[in-house]
């Protein structure tokens, strides 16, 4: 993140300089070096965390064009977090602590939150890992919440550079054991500083009345059953100690294929209709096995047929939807539009900025996330009908979808502890792989897929769309995301429940990560039984559901029915999905672009500008009030909580004027014939903002 309330001068009138920043331009190290060792600012340490190393005489750049000022200090690595620690970092305690991270500092970046680290040598940028022959002059630190750094090492001493950086590249590049993590050491040295709170009501789901709970809020205890089979972990480590199936299915038949090919119940709507997930059968070559998994599929099929489940559709997630590779493919390109070193390359880009958007595919992804919902929501809302998806391990898109289509459906998963409670129940319970998906331990890149941030951008959409059908504001969901590279936080840290469990409260055991590995995939099912499950729920169930055909045209018919209708915001709730309403989630991605800000705009903005009119109309009213000698008491001023603070900008609560700068926020060719920079302020807020995408 490029230094907040750093101002660099350029062209014209130097800026102001602030008395709480140390401000000096490279040339200017040597001369304040003795000043640099005397005002040594102190490290803040967790509970459990280590210092690893560290750097003296660290310039960190704050970068626009070709002129490149910054602040000095110490750059230093925990076992937690990369640190930069400025001379006068005190001194920032001011009134923005409010909007603060209380965990991460503005200057702190997580391990895990390190994406790329690149090195300049003799102005040449190259990516850096494993062992280094030669050290470079400026490290660049690309973070997964897209804010970068940029530190200049040319003045600090060869061998502190040289313990840094490897240090740095060591911790965060290279593979770790999950026992290694700080997780672990933080939980052991904080655990008698653990503080519930009571206002928190998220149901864990990691009990059998939890799961009984969430049957009878809806109404799914008739058909339905919770199950216990799996307590201990002793039929199937990937699922949870408890879940739920359908009333007739016999307990032995879980444990038949250590829970794959069983049909998983998540949550049934006010009709009576189901959502239900399926992972593929092991992967067999003996023909007496293939035999019997056609015996125990021809079973589940009856069984899911039955009255009272009548008609099930199937959802093939895996055959007849998008792949991991798309998204990791997808994101990969996205998220480069967003890690930006300096106001120079944001303007290159510029003008071919929506071209590269389009060609990422991204927002295309999130449509078609949101389309599917909705077709399942169709299917269930308004054909009566039982889904059941399918996917390989049924971690990965079956979470995503089926928890969009409880948000839509479901006013409950709409408010704070609803929205955790069904991220506990389809994500964490439901088996999603967060350490391989994140790919916390550094193992295996090929493995690191934001499934889950995918979803967060789609339930953003419906936010941003909704507003007032939601509980929480993008903001939680921006704190969400960051959330996933803070290793204090278990939940986002683990592939399975049983993995959690085991480390957590065994950690004596050291037990080796359990890694999941998945086969090339052909589909849902493998090859070798791939005849089967087209046989027993492909060609049957399509006698009983409709075409494709008539399913998109009863789909076109649901969606236009329900948008040309007022919105129930405590009721089914759809997002539009045309082209141009998938928008770019500008508070998460363009936060640490101050080029992509409007200055003294945005929503809460604009709310504390009517706050200071409502209270300039109640001062005028007082007045008139005591010129007619009106008797009446004078009313409490109206609270104005921005009113002192830093002025505002559209990416509030974050990056509130990060890039201070004489130069105006325009290509440095445009820029001069404008006027002078007094002019110049008093238009930047005409600038457009990229965040209205």
């Amino acid at each position: 993140m490029l230094g907040k309330g750093v101002v660099g001068g350029g062209g014209g009138t130097k800026a102001p300089k602030p008395s709480f920043v140390s401000y000096v331009r490279p040339e200017e190290i040597h001369t304040n070096e003795k000043e640099v060792t005397e005002k040594e600012v102190t490290l803040h340490l967790l509970p459990g965390e280590q210092l690893l190393c560290e750097a003296s005489t660290v310039l960190k750049y704050v970068q626009e064009d070709s002129c490149q000022h910054g602040v000095y200090g110490r750059l230093v690595c925990t076992d937690f977090k990369i640190a930069f620690l400025g001379d006068d970092e005190s001194a920032l305690d001011n009134d923005e602590t409010q909007f603060k991270n209380k965990v991460i500092g503005e200057n702190d970046i997580t391990l895990h939150c390190v994406d790329q680290i690149y090195g300049v040598f003799d102005e040449k940028k190259k990516t850096l890992f494993g062992q280094l022959k030669k050290y470079p002059e400026k490290l660049i630190i690309h973070c997964k919440d897209l804010r970068v750094f940029q530190f200049c090492l040319r003045y600090t001493k060869e061998e502190e550079v040289k313990r840094i950086v490897s240090g740095i590249i060591h911790h965060t590049q290279a593979p770790k054991l999950l026992k290694r993590l700080f997780l672990f050491s933080y939980a052991t040295a904080a655990q008698n500083n653990t503080v519930t709170d009571p206002k928190n009501h998220t149901v864990m789901f990691d009990t059998l009345k939890d799961w009984c709970w969430e049957l009878e809020r809806t109404k799914g205890n008739v058909k339905y059953k919770a199950v216990s089979v799996n307590e201990g972990y002793k039929v199937c480590e990937r699922l949870p100690a408890y879940f739920v199936v359908p009333t007739a299915l016999p307990e032995e038949n879980v444990q038949r294929f250590q829970g794959h090919g069983i049909p998983i119940w998540c949550w049934s709507c006010h009709n009576g209709s189901a959502l239900l997930k399926m992972s593929a059968l092991p992967k067999e070559q003996d023909d007496g096995i293939l035999q019997i998994q056609k015996s125990f599929l021809d079973g589940i099929y009856k069984t899911i047929h039955r009255p009272p489940y009548e008609i099930v559709k199937t959802e093939d997630l895996s055959s007849n939807f998008l792949s991991l590779q798309e998204i990791q493919t997808a994101y990969s390109k996205f998220k480069q539009l967003f890690l930006i070193d300096n106001s120079t390359e944001f303007w290159d880009t510029d003008i071919k900025w929506f071209s590269l958007l389009e060609s990422s595919s991204w927002l295309d992804i999130i449509r078609r996330c949101l389309k599917k919902a909705i077709e399942i929501t169709e299917c269930m809302e308004a054909q009566n009908m039982n889904v059941l998806l399918l996917e390989e391990n049924a971690s990965d898109l079956c979470c995503l979808i089926s928890s969009l289509v409880q948000l839509m459906m479901d006013p409950h998963c709409r408010t704070r502890t609803g929205f955790q409670s069904l991220i506990q129940k389809e994500w964490v319970m439901g088996g999603h792989c967060f350490l391989d998906r994140c790919n916390h331990l550094r193992q295996n890149d090929k493995e690191e897929v934001p499934v889950f941030l995918l979803f967060l951008d789609c339930v953003w959409q419906l936010v941003h769309q909704h507003p007032p059908a939601f509980e929480f504001t993008e903001t939680y969901l921006t704190v969400l995301s960051d959330s996933l590279y803070i290793p204090i936080f278990s939940t986002f840290f683990f592939n399975s429940p049983h993995q959690k469990a085991t480390n957590m409260h065994q950690r004596q055991l050291s037990l080796p990560l359990t890694q999941s590995k998945s086969s090339p995939k052909r589909g849902f099912f493998r090859e070798e039984t791939d005849h089967l499950i087209k046989n027993l729920l492909g060609k049957r169930i399509s006698k009983l559901i409709n075409s494709s055909d008539e399913l998109q045209d009863n789909f076109r018919e649901f969606y236009d029915s329900w948008h040309s209708k007022s919105t129930d915001y405590h009721g089914l709730l759809l997002p539009h999905i045309e082209g141009p309403e998938i928008k770019v989630w500008a508070q998460r991605y363009l936060r640490w672009i101050p080029e992509a800000q409007i200055l003294g705009g945005g929503q809460v903005a604009t709310m504390s500008k009517l706050l200071e009119m409502m209270e300039e109309v109640q001062s005028l009213q007082e007045k008139i009030d005591e010129r007619h000698h009106s008797q009446q008491a004078p009313q409490a001023e109206a609270p104005c909580l921005l009113r002192n603070s830093a002025r505002l900008s559209s990416l509030f609560p974050f990056a509130l004027l990060q890039r201070h700068s004489s130069k105006p926020i325009l290509p440095t060719s445009g820029w001069k014939a404008l006027g002078d920079e007094d002019d110049l302020a008093k238009r930047e807020d005409e600038f457009v903002d990229l965040g209205d995408v």
